[in-house]
């Protein structure tokens, strides 16, 4: 299975912020869209990802301060991304090893979809369930 299965059934709409905006405006649309990252398009390429993770310790080294600040001064840059033909274990396994939470999908330089740990968990827990019910009805009918 691979990402593009994921994104077939995914929201394509797709919440992003520019380099340009404040933390400030960055952690209101994070806390008003009840997400965890948002990547940071400079047009219509990513520049990075501002996450939570950038907002506490921006927080913690800065203060207040850091609210002024604009998101291309504390996201991680550059971001961690894969394509459609990745799969989707290779893609956690990736998460896993890098300590990140989200990936952008891209297609050559353009960002086609956005997705998180968790898509790709409930993805393979999906799966998992189908494969047991398979199994017990072919016990079942041995």
């Amino acid at each position: 299975m691979t990402i593009a299965d994921i994104l077939e059934n995914h929201d394509s709409q797709i919440i992003s912020c520019t380099a340009s905006d404040t933390v400030q405006t960055a952690a209101g649309l994070l806390a008003e869209k009840r997400i965890g990252a948002l990547p940071v398009l400079a047009g219509d390429e990513i520049a990075g990802i501002f996450s939570e993770r950038d907002l506490l310790y921006s927080v913690a080294r800065e203060g207040e301060r850091a609210l002024s600040r604009t998101v291309g001064e504390v996201m991680t840059s550059p971001p961690i991304t894969i394509t459609v033909d990745t799969s989707v274990l290779r893609a956690l396994s990736l998460m896993t090893r890098r300590r990140i939470r989200h990936l952008p999908v891209m297609d050559a330089d353009r960002m086609i979809g956005f997705i998180s740990i968790g898509d790709l968990i409930k993805f393979r827990m999906d799966q998992i369930e189908t494969e047991a019910e398979q199994m017990r009805d072919y016990i079942a009918s041995a």
